[in-house]
């Protein structure tokens, strides 16, 4: 069965980032990204999508920027429909439940990615949209 990728692109991420550790070039050397495997809200399939993130103590925080589009990307409302997910973290992999984040912890963390990374602020200036922030929380055990 092949693996389900959105498409070539995020396919080739997911293969560098898996071959080295959670490491990959090109426009993304240097990002922290992880690998985020949701159920499809309608087909009920698993999709992987590389995602920069932040980590925040022990807090993994995610962001549906979706570069500034005027819809959430389609990982949004799979996590949405099916908050359990499994994330990868260079080598390694957990289970967690996706809790989107509101009010004004939300500004919070949307700040400090914005302050990490300036490029992401031009999403949310292209968009009417608030951009989702989405906590990851790890399950116990996993």
């Amino acid at each position: 069965m092949a693996e389900p990728y959105l498409n070539d692109w995020n396919r080739q991420i997911i293969e560098e980032f898996r071959t080295n550790g959670g490491e990959v070039g090109g426009p993304f050397e240097g990002a922290t990204l992880l690998l985020l495997t949701t159920t499809g809200a309608r087909s009920g399939q698993q999709r992987i999508s590389p995602l920069s993130y932040l980590l925040d103590g022990e807090r993994l925080f995610i962001f549906a920027g979706n570069a500034g589009s005027p819809t959430h990307p389609d990982w949004y409302y799979n996590l949405v429909a099916h908050p359990q997910v499994i994330v990868e973290v260079g080598t390694e992999r957990f289970e967690a439940m996706a809790a989107p984040v509101s009010g004004e912890k939300r500004d919070q963390i949307w700040a400090s990615q914005v302050q990490r990374l300036p490029g992401i602020a031009a999403y949310q200036k292209k968009t009417t949209r608030k951009i989702p922030v989405v906590e990851l929380v790890r399950r116990n055990g996993s």
